[in-house]
């Protein structure tokens, strides 16, 4: 489509889009939760499902114990009641904020599956426990119990590992890399390019990770040298198949999208439009997909970003306003984007579009088939 030009809106607060063709405590220690063990592959592919489980149930005793006496602290009337209060909750132990790398594992084995827990992370979140549901629903077991033995035995069949090996290329180190993007949109419209700051960024994007988890995976690594091995997570090949019929769920942020058999072949979490700027309602049609969007900002038509008071015209690029693909829906204004901010994907709001990761955005783009895919919103 070099040469071509497309215009179209971006939802109730984001603006048109021109598409252009193209690029345990001190005194027992023995009794504390233990911490997880370092992010090695070895770690992650040979995390084991009753560990988890063991340290899970020790960290949520711990976590009780720790609210239990907070809270006796602030019960407390006298000053000599309180003095000891406050010494028994110092003696125990603070929560670890850590990814584990079972939920690592489990995480790329969903993903893997194409039931999307967002950005790879490692932690226990929202996202995560949608996509469990998600996969017990595409493997035909009962939706509730979270992650339990029944979940991970579905999960394991996938014998494969969750990492892989991969070799930084030139190319990684030399991409067209923007260091420093200002927030501001009349800033960015000077650019020519939104790129990843890095590649960090860049290569967290390409294997659905967290780049703090990355980066926690491979210690010691600068990530500006070419030829370095770096361990990553394998999320496995492409989903494959039409999508013939996509359901937004605005109440639970999550995107369906089934073949003509009514197969579910992705799901993925979703920012879907906000109170003050909803998303919209009842069914339409794509019309097509495109990548590497440019975004049009008109204060008059949408919302008003900062003290912008001017219509805009902001290069495209992963890190733009609607990150690196665009899937334009027949209602004018809307469609289903990408992200320049993949870990808060569900988290926040929107504009009034439907905002996925760019690499869920990507995979979409590409099973759609314009003129046929119908979405419907529902919720």
């Amino acid at each position: 489509m070099i040469g071509m030009r497309f215009v179209w809106g971006i939802g109730v607060g984001l603006s048109a889009l021109v598409l252009i063709g193209g690029p345990a405590s001190a005194q027992s220690q023995s009794n504390s939760p233990a911490p997880p063990p370092a992010l090695t592959a070895e770690a992650i592919d040979g995390s084991d499902f009753e560990d988890w489980r063991a340290g899970a149930d020790a960290r949520a005793k711990a976590a009780e114990e720790r609210k239990a006496a907070e809270e006796a602290v602030r019960k407390a009337k006298r000053a000599r009641d309180k003095k000891a209060a406050r010494e028994r909750l110092a003696r125990l132990p603070k929560p670890k904020d850590a990814p584990d790398p079972f939920l690592v594992r489990v995480q790329t084995l969903l993903d893997r599956a194409h039931a999307s827990p967002g950005a790879i992370d490692g932690r226990d979140g929202d996202n995560l426990k949608k996509a469990q549901i998600a996969f017990r629903e595409m493997r035909g077991l009962p939706l509730d119990g979270g992650l339990d033995r029944a979940l991970w035995d579905a999960l394991a069949a996938d014998t494969a590992k969750a990492t892989k090996t991969y070799l930084i290329y030139p190319e990684d180190v030399n991409g067209r890399y923007e260091a420093k993007l200002p927030a501001d949109y009349a800033k960015l419209a000077k650019l020519k390019w939104l790129g990843y700051r890095d590649a960090v960024e860049m290569l967290g994007e390409r294997f659905h990770v967290d780049p703090g988890l990355l980066r926690a995976m491979n210690p010691g690594v600068d990530f500006k040298t070419a030829g370095v091995p770096i361990v990553v997570p394998d999320v496995g090949a492409r989903a494959e198949g039409k999508v013939r019929r996509i359901t937004v769920d605005k109440r639970l942020g999550e995107l369906r999208a089934y073949d003509e058999a009514g197969k579910i072949l992705l799901i993925a979490p979703a920012t879907i439009g906000s109170p003050d700027t909803p998303s919209p309602e009842g069914k339409m049609t794509i019309n097509g997909s495109f990548p590497d969007p440019h975004y049009i900002y008109d204060p008059k038509k949408n919302f008003q970003q900062g003290k912008n008071t001017r219509k805009l015209t902001l290069p495209p690029g992963p890190n733009g306003p609607v990150g690196s693909m665009w899937i334009d829906l027949s209602k004018p204004t809307y469609g289903i984007h990408g992200t320049p901010e993949p870990s808060q994907i569900s988290k926040t709001a929107s504009h009034g579009c439907v905002r996925l990761t760019n690499w869920d955005a990507a995979e979409l783009g590409r099973l759609i088939e314009p003129k046929v895919t119908e979405v419907e919103f529902e919720g």
